[in-house]
């Protein structure tokens, strides 16, 4: 049986193709910095609330565990993933976006209005 040069370069093609696709899709994610509505919905209704009890149960979790961490020397690494991580994911960033952080968009948007205001 022979194999002929398409049977070759069939499978190579698939997987510089499906090698190259993800890099794709990452770079188009990361430049979509405006969450959809739908984003934000399901960030109000689903992500915040999972936050919410992920920081609670790790706060509690990092208190039963303060004894013996304090005993190790590693208390703040606990805490940091425990309480300050999940509190970070949940209360700082804005409804719908992937990044943690504050964005300055609201305070721009609100200084442009302060002085459209002021030059009318």
């Amino acid at each position: 049986m022979r194999i002929t040069a398409m049977t070759r370069r069939l499978p190579a093609a698939v997987l510089v193709s499906s090698l190259i696709m993800p890099q794709m899709l990452w770079a188009q994610a990361a430049v979509d910095d405006s969450p959809s509505a739908g984003a934000m919905v399901g960030d109000l209704l689903v992500a915040r609330p999972m936050g919410l009890v992920a920081t609670v149960g790790g706060t509690a979790a990092f208190l039963v565990s303060l004894p013996f961490t304090l005993l190790a020397g590693h208390a703040s690494e606990a805490a940091e993933t425990l309480m300050v991580g999940p509190a970070r994911t949940t209360f700082m960033r804005c409804l719908g976006c992937i990044e943690t952080g504050y964005t300055n968009k609201d305070v721009e948007r609100y200084r442009a209005m302060q002085e459209e205001d002021a030059a009318e």
